[in-house]
């Protein structure tokens, strides 16, 4: 029997997480010759955690409760860290938890991955929920990080791994700030299924402008190498260029210094020591059985 873990990190959301779990086990009952494992990577929510019960399509059902609070990157990393070292698996399921990875997509993943098991599946971004004005700023981070990176990265944490992948990325530093960053530069080969951002199913959205910035550093962060060799390159190109654009030629090249500055920074949150040590921030399991 295939086993498929499904990994939620949750911070204080638990109304989302009830609706999401009750979604997962509609969309998984038809996959029959399939144990399916979820685990909840419970953030140091603050607020009391309502009552929840183990779906009947799902094997089993646990909550890592970790200590402190470390933000939903470095909860989905600890989660990835903690199934490879401790559970029996074929494949990982990764989504957030207040709906905006929509569950109708999980039976789009396994049925693609069912068909070529040897290459994991990303859920590529073809339809966001956001405004317009969030949605121009997320049009100009994924410019910004092709002419730096060289990259296009258009998903997030929805997607389902192969053992054998994840075995890659477990223990990157780089997955302490930025999965989709971690799984871009490890994993050379992908398959990707088209899937519409969800509306969250309780509340506005968390994404603020400021998480966005460091959401954007933090995947460029992650090719912090090639950045400064582009960016070294265009220094050289626009210094050659002065004669013809001046002031702006200039202007250009301290806008660069200073981004690649920000990347500097923002890679200094990339500590491989922490991700290995982030067992020390777990409470308690807990299994639900009912």
């Amino acid at each position: 029997m295939k086993k498929i873990i499904i990994l939620i990190p949750v911070f204080n959301d638990w109304d989302s997480l009830k609706k999401l779990i009750e979604e997962i086990n509609e969309n998984i009952k038809d996959f029959k010759y399939i144990d399916f494992e979820c685990l909840i990577v419970n953030d140091a929510s603050t607020i009391d955690r309502p009552k929840l019960t183990k779906p009947n399509h799902i094997k089993s059902f646990e909550i890592l409760n970790m200590k402190k609070n470390k933000g939903h990157a470095r909860c989905n990393a600890f989660g990835i860290r903690y199934v490879f070292e401790n559970k029996q698996f074929d494949n990982l399921i990764l989504m957030d938890g207040d709906g905006e990875d929509r569950p109708v997509e999980i039976k789009s993943l396994l049925n693609t991955i069912n068909e070529k098991p040897d290459v994991s599946v990303v859920a590529k971004r073809v339809k966001r929920s956001e405004g317009p004005y969030f949605q121009l700023l997320y049009q100009i981070h994924k410019l910004i990080t092709i002419i730096f990176t060289g990259k296009k990265i258009n998903f997030g944490n929805y997607s389902i791994l192969k053992k054998q992948d994840i075995e890659k990325i477990y223990s990157k530093a780089s997955l302490w700030s930025s999965f989709s960053g971690t799984i871009k530069k490890n994993i050379k080969k992908l398959n990707e299924i088209n899937s519409f951002r969800g509306l969250r199913y309780f509340g506005p959205s968390q994404m603020s402008l400021f998480k966005l910035l460091i959401h954007s550093f933090s995947i460029i962060a992650v090719f912090k190498y090639q950045v400064f060799l582009r960016s070294t390159f265009m220094i050289i190109v626009l210094s050659y260029l002065n004669m013809y654009l001046g002031n702006f030629s200039i202007l250009l090249q301290i806008l660069i210094i200073i981004f690649n500055l920000l990347i500097f920074m923002t890679s200094l949150r990339e500590n491989k020591n922490d991700l290995i040590n982030s067992h020390k921030n777990l409470r308690e399991v807990e299994t639900v059985t009912h």
